[in-house]
């Protein structure tokens, strides 16, 4: 047990190390440096933060107008208020039809309450 977790920690090591090795590039001292100044690096702050701010400011117009528009189109479809005068329309249809139902239902009853009568009133 103790030489699997050895062996799975020497493993583990060994990979981390390689990808290490891939991913930290070393710094080369034949290499050239970019200096700048405290000035030239304030600057270039200010410009980047500039820059940083006007994309900002133009994803907020854009989210600004989408959401202008899409109240538009709502404001426009409760305006026209035809989906609400189909639905009242379909409501009086079928309170008419539940109504007509009813009556139909309440002469059926009565005229089988006039005939149970009727046959009663005979014998």
């Amino acid at each position: 047990m103790k030489y699997l977790l050895l062996g799975l920690c020497l493993v583990f090591i060994l990979t981390s190390s390689a990808f290490a090795n891939d991913v930290i590039k070393p710094i080369d001292p034949e290499k050239p440096r970019k200096k700048m100044s405290l000035e030239k690096q304030a600057e270039q702050g200010r410009i980047d933060s500039e820059k940083l701010a006007q994309s900002q400011l133009d994803k907020a117009r854009v989210a600004a107008q989408a959401t202008a528009e899409r109240e538009q189109d709502v404001l426009s479809r409760q305006e026209s208020g035809e989906w609400q005068n189909e639905q009242r329309e379909k409501a009086k249809i079928q309170f008419d039809d539940r109504a007509e139902r009813e009556n139909k239902y309440l002469k059926q009853a009565q005229e089988a309450a006039a005939k149970e009568k009727q046959i009663s009133e005979e014998k």
